[in-house]
């Protein structure tokens, strides 16, 4: 099976099941589906930064500071980041992601719920070469000075704003935002 073809929930604007389709309908078709997007951190606070392959479904090549990806069909977004952290950064045994707040993103071209988790990775990694063509761990202020030069995954980089926001207690700018 390939990640295209991987079943998902399809859900509606409250983020309740409508219906279900293979991930490469769901992103041909601009259904919205759920995505989990999990900041990890190493032993000295570092961010885990790196570049997607080339043959990632969305957004190939390009950089991203959140390990994660999409909620299967039936799985909770808790099951979904554990696993997908696991798998992108190559460990087992990592703690359980912390839930940190849920928004709705949308673009021209694709729309998800999107749980934001964060997590402490102090476990060596060896990433996922299926997923992460490059990878490194940052301090907060080397990932600022690389924001305007590298290219972002879109939806990662409204995520980083928005945590920016939560840290800050701004509450992210979506009405359909909520917590945990």
């Amino acid at each position: 099976m390939t990640a295209a073809d991987e079943i998902l929930d399809i859900v509606d604007e409250n983020d309740e099941v409508v219906g279900q389709a293979p991930r490469g309908e769901a992103t041909a078709r601009g259904l919205r589906h759920r995505c989990v997007f999990i900041e990890a951190r190493d032993a000295e606070g570092r961010l885990f930064v790196h570049r997607r392959t080339p043959t990632k479904l969305v957004f190939p090549s390009h950089y991203d500071m959140f390990v994660g990806g999409v909620v299967g069909a039936g799985e909770s977004y808790d099951e979904a980041a554990l696993r997908e952290a696991e798998e992108e950064l190559g460990v087992t045994g990592l703690p359980r992601p912390e839930p940190l707040f849920k928004f709705l993103y949308e673009s021209a071209e694709h729309t998800w719920w999107s749980h934001v988790y964060q997590v402490r990775c102090e476990l060596p990694v060896n990433p996922q070469v299926e997923e992460v063509a490059w990878h490194t761990f940052l301090t907060d202020d080397e990932l600022t000075e690389r924001l305007g030069d590298w290219e972002w995954v879109p939806d990662g980089l409204e995520t980083y704003h928005r945590l920016r926001e939560f840290r800050a207690g701004r509450a992210p700018a979506d009405d359909r935002m909520s917590a945990g």
